[in-house]
């Protein structure tokens, strides 16, 4: 890693200038090895595969002639990139579009697909590149709303007294045969890891492997009420819990979090490899 960054010295909690002219140096990528260090994990020995699915809902920009576009887009950020991007850097870089002439949407997408996947891959050895899907308002009907699929979790009347992650409350029945089953819930809330805003989200949760007790599990997921952490780290930080504590054969932890400042943020992470799920938003997003 050839840079530092920290949360601390991002944009997150303090004033910013609105900048509406193209500026790629608003995106701040924060690294992801110190978080990931501690729950015990090394960037070159990741239990998981995945990404993270972002949807930004308020990009805009003019064409040659002046007049305002708009789209929404789709991006897909490989997990194994060394950095995350800080959401307010990115909304401050997506701003830097409104009053930007571009040619065409198709300029406007490469932009953005080269700019984040710098940012992204920056300190490390290699590169690629980042999915990016740009939506034009000719496809907003298209655009689905809908819920995770799985058995519901919420439905279960359980006491609950632990806002901070409990790892110890995971159980599963090891001496019983294996099972395969998905398992979500609404209950998900988390708070920023700088500002301590709210984070609110669904969470679906599948694998192979002994029984996950089902009230335990809900009890965990709430558990993570109070805790500060970016929305990546979390999901990272309930996979290595289960993935230690029940010892599935297979697993796979998705959230979905509802937007802030018209970007919301999807992480999927899963131990074996597997075609990413479509980026449609729930009820909430």
């Amino acid at each position: 890693m050839t840079f530092s960054s920290q949360p601390e010295q991002s944009p997150l909690g303090q004033r910013s200038a609105y900048i509406d002219q193209y500026n790629p140096t608003l995106l701040f990528p924060l690294p992801r090895a110190a978080k990931r260090a501690e729950i015990g994990l090394q960037d070159d020995r990741l239990p998981f595969f995945g990404a993270d699915l972002w949807t930004a809902y308020e990009v805009s920009w003019l064409n040659l002639r002046g007049k305002p576009q708009v789209a929404l887009v789709n991006f897909t950020i490989p997990c194994e990139t060394p950095n995350i991007i800080e959401s307010k850097s990115f909304k401050l870089y997506l701003n830097s579009f409104n009053n930007s002439r571009f040619a065409s949407a198709g300029d406007v997408r490469a932009k953005l697909v080269a700019d984040l996947s710098e940012a992204v891959w920056r300190g490390a050895p290699h590169s690629a590149t980042i999915g990016v899907q740009l939506i034009e308002p000719e496809l907003f009907d298209a655009q689905p709303v809908q819920e995770l699929d799985g058995l519901n979790l919420d439905r279960l009347d359980i006491d609950c007294d632990r806002y901070e992650p409990a790892p110890e409350l995971l159980t599963a029945a090891f001496d019983e045969p294996p099972v395969t089953e998905t398992l979500t819930s609404r209950l998900l809330k988390s708070n920023c890891l700088v500002t301590g805003q709210p984070d609110w989200g669904s969470v679906r949760i599948s694998y192979s492997g002994p029984a996950i007790n089902q009230e335990k599990l809900l009890q965990y997921i709430v558990s993570f009420r109070n805790h500060n952490e970016f929305h990546e780290q979390c999901v990272e930080r309930m996979f290595v819990d289960i993935w230690r504590q029940c010892q599935p054969i297979r697993l796979t932890v998705y959230a979905r979090y509802t937007r802030r400042g018209g970007l919301d943020i999807n992480p999927l992470r899963t131990s074996q490899p597997m075609a990413l799920p479509a980026n449609v938003r729930t009820a909430r997003q």
